[in-house]
């Protein structure tokens, strides 16, 4: 999670089905591994890192967010001796052995330097680990850029106009390169999920738990309940409510690296 903001465990669950299909399809790309270690970098809640426990009962597990309230929540899952939980900045983590398996879900494009930190991270892979992370690629779907023309219109930019930059991330293709180049064999692609989200402003309540978030720490009560207002009219324009819901393409980027062993 972003080392800036506060993060709400129980907004950020609200549509859990729809955020845990990526992890899951991320983990499902990981055939062969049975890995003795585990690490997960920006573990939330700890929901889905308690489901590598399952999956692999015979590794030792760390989950790392630098959000105190999502560890809090995680604490519920621990496994003595198996699964734990701690706080800290996934920037500043470094591994004390090699590790099997470095995983990190839709966290690093609130990590600029992460493009620093992947070949440091595949680098303290055991022979024949997996460095397995996956990031959003909606940057320049309307969620995204009708928030940043808000952000950075005449009412706002004084506030918060120095938010929200361009895409965060590379494309399946540049992170590709980037491990390649340091000798690992990389898998990278892309999916588009059609997603239909249901209730009262339903877009809105998805980036609430997300992107919204560092936003609407800039503002007081008053200032975000009239951000909120304008935000949620152009959303709505956007994405027109259906009989059957409200659909809300949203694309992810995957990576798997493998170092060879020597």
């Amino acid at each position: 999670m972003s080392r800036d903001a506060e993060w709400d465990p129980a907004q950020y669950g609200r549509y859990g089905d729809e955020r845990s299909r990526p992890f899951a399809e991320l983990v499902g790309r990981l055939h062969g591994l049975e890995p003795r270690s585990v690490v997960d970098l920006g573990c939330g809640s700890g929901e889905l890192t308690a489901t590598l426990a399952e999956r692999w009962p015979e590794a030792v597990i760390e989950g790392r967010d630098s959000s105190p309230d999502m560890i809090a929540a995680a604490k519920a899952h621990e496994i003595p001796g198996r699964l734990s939980f701690a706080v800290g900045d996934v920037a500043a983590w470094r591994p004390h052995d090699p590790v099997d398996l470095l995983i990190s879900n839709a966290v690093l494009h609130w990590v600029p330097e992460h493009f620093e930190l992947l070949p440091q991270w595949a680098g303290a892979l055991a022979p024949g680990g997996r460095l397995a992370f996956q990031v959003p690629g909606n940057f320049d779907e309307p969620s995204h850029t009708l928030l940043r023309a808000l952000c950075r219109s005449p009412r706002w930019k004084g506030r918060v106009g120095h938010m929200m930059p361009p895409s965060p991330v590379l494309t399946p293709a540049g992170y590709l390169d980037l491990l390649a180049r340091h000798g690992y064999a990389v898998d990278a692609w892309e999916t588009t999920y059609a997603q239909i989200l249901h209730g009262d402003d339903p877009v809105l309540e998805w980036v609430k738990g997300s992107t919204l978030r560092p936003i609407l720490t800039e503002l007081d009560a008053a200032e975000t309940e009239e951000f909120l207002d304008a935000y949620r009219r152009r959303l709505n324009e956007a994405y027109p409510a259906a009989t059957y819901g409200t659909v809300f393409p949203f694309r992810r980027v995957f990576v798997v690296a493998r170092r060879n062993a020597p």
